[in-house]
């Protein structure tokens, strides 16, 4: 399945860990201790995902500018569409180029069931172009990258030519949704490549720990679990144990093939957890 990866070959590769702003005392300590084992693994950044509405917004800031003043590592964060206007991004942006930061995750966001629209802005694309035309270069944006195409896209070439926009309109590289199917990525950059895209498109990954919870996002979020692996943790039970040592198999393998394929890195999605990280870094010998 692997076709040329020309695209993503000429690219150094970076390492990130993405985290959730936590909602209590106890969650910002244990976030901190996870952000502090981290950083020792020298990532190019972390990113901080963004709730829409008031509050976790909010939190979203402070946690990205107490993380890159604290770990001395870039911190981005996401800002979505959901619920946005033009002035409130505005002021954001302006909040966050005061405080340092360089970095940004530029994403649609998931509609809150019962919401009809998003806001002022419909799209990503339309989200990366408001952001070049208020900043100009100084921020670095990411855009998300959906593999096995986005849950809400009409088909697989509508997806494409939706990932097309966001690269015209400015962003410098793409995080993709996480999978378990190398060769769903390898297939979506020799797609890319034949539009002409050659942007990082940096694997997502996720560590599996928990078989509920990751069949739950996998079914929420439109990434497939192949029935070999489903099978395998449905079989465990509720051995954790045996769950963690098979999936930190399974996806270290996976990570290995990506890395020696020619992927441009990994972003790691730690549930704000290091262990699970830390544990495939070190067999993959980073």
């Amino acid at each position: 399945m692997i076709k040329s990866m020309d695209s993503q070959k000429k690219h150094k590769p970076t390492y990130s860990f993405e985290f959730f702003p936590p909602k209590t005392d106890e969650g910002a300590e244990k976030l901190r201790h996870t952000r502090d084992e981290l950083a020792r693994l020298k990532p190019r950044f972390f990113s901080v995902t963004f709730g829409a509405g008031g509050s976790t917004r909010e939190r979203t800031f402070d946690t990205v500018v107490e993380i890159q003043r604290d770990s001395g590592i870039e911190a981005a964060p996401h800002l979505s569409c959901v619920g946005s206007t033009r002035e409130n991004i505005r002021e954001i942006l302006d909040a966050y180029r005061k405080a340092g930061i360089r970095h940004i995750v530029a994403l649609r966001g998931d509609l809150p069931s019962g919401m009809g629209l998003p806001g002022e802005f419909r799209y990503a694309n339309e989200l990366v172009e408001f952001i070049r035309a208020e900043t100009g270069d100084h921020f670095h944006i990411e855009v998300a990258a959906y593999p096995e195409f986005h849950p809400q896209a009409p088909s697989a070439q509508a997806d494409l030519d939706n990932f097309k926009r966001k690269v015209e309109a400015g962003a410098d590289s793409a995080i993709t949704q996480y999978f378990y199917n190398a060769d769903a990525y390898f297939h979506f950059v020799d797609q890319c490549e034949r539009r002409g895209l050659d942007i990082p498109i940096v694997p997502g990954i996720m560590p599996i720990t928990n078989y509920t919870q990751l069949a739950r996002f996998s079914d929420m979020c439109g990434a497939e679990i192949p029935r070999w692996i489903r099978k395998r943790l449905e079989g465990f039970g509720d051995d954790r144990a045996a769950i963690r040592a098979f999936g930190e198999e399974v996806v270290t393998d996976m990570c290995r093939r990506l890395l020696e394929a020619g992927a441009p890195g990994l972003h790691f999605y730690t549930m704000n957890q290091a262990g699970p990280t830390q544990a495939i870094w070190r067999k993959l010998g980073l």
